[in-house]
């Protein structure tokens, strides 16, 4: 019996061997951002305040002071308004993003000086938000199924070398992205992202986005507390700090109607 035990063992070890041999760099690369989605499943909401640094190719600097709402959306993308308070020229200003697992997002931009809300076209999604290095699209929440995917490699973490990062490529779905892919790495410990290279609709390096201070809430979502976006092409940057994360505050989808977007304060 024992032996007969031993050779099942042994068996099972070989096959699971030679499935995790047989996985593609495309099934690899999938099945490490399903992992990574299903690890960040679960906040239900959350709220965070922010500062915007932007950067110009000289050095000089523009700061804005903003806030954030997300809503988790089962069987679809989250929802997420962004609402200006600093400076004086665009306090009001609002960014209202419905997120979908297939197809474009939704998303209308609220005006103050005008009094209205600009719908932003598929088209459009590339187009810098607020003059930052931050486009439309990368505010939107980074589904699974917006992607094709391939693992690269395996390598110490960009900004945190003492752990392993899975390098992997994806490739925009939607033909009205404007980049052609990006690579993404992600640490094998907590799935959490640490740098991002966006490539344009040449194929060549755009932008590089870096992550860091890492904190984790509720104990399992870790959420970075500093970011930093460079535009390789014209020297500018944009510099994201975060602070005041809160979850689970009661937030619904009347938070994130079109009528919320005039009524943010």
């Amino acid at each position: 019996m024992i032996f007969r035990l031993a050779i099942v063992v042994s068996l099972m070890t070989c096959v699971l061997a030679a499935r995790a041999w047989a996985e593609t760099a495309e099934e690899k690369g999938l099945r490490i951002a399903i992992e990574a989605d299903d690890q960040d499943t679960g906040f239900g909401d959350s709220e965070v305040t922010m500062v915007m640094v932007l950067r110009n190719r000289h050095g000089e600097e523009s700061v804005r002071d903003f806030r954030t709402r997300t809503l988790e959306v089962a069987d679809n993308g989250d929802k997420s308004l962004a609402m200006f308070d600093e400076p004086a020229d665009i306090k009001g200003t609002a960014l209202l993003t419905f997120s979908h697992k297939t197809g474009s997002d939704d998303q209308w931009l609220y005006l103050p000086a005008l009094k209205r809300v600009k719908r932003i076209s598929s088209e459009n999604k590339s187009g810098s938000f607020v003059g930052s290095e931050f486009a439309y699209e990368d505010l939107s929440s980074q589904e699974v199924e917006k992607y094709a995917h391939r693992w690269l490699a395996d390598e110490p973490c960009p900004g945190a070398p003492e752990l392993t990062c899975w390098v992997s490529e994806r490739s925009p779905v939607d033909k009205n992205s404007g980049y052609s892919r990006e690579q993404a790495w992600l640490d094998q410990q907590q799935y959490r992202v640490w740098k991002i290279d966006y490539y344009d609709r040449k194929d060549t390096l755009l932008k590089t986005l870096t992550f860091a201070d890492y904190r984790e809430y509720l104990g399992q979502f870790w959420r970075a507390h500093r970011m930093s976006m460079v535009n390789h092409q014209t020297g500018k940057s944009t510099d994201l700090s975060f602070d005041d994360f809160a979850f689970r505050t009661g937030l619904t989808d009347r938070d994130f109607d079109q009528k919320a977007l005039s009524r943010a304060r």
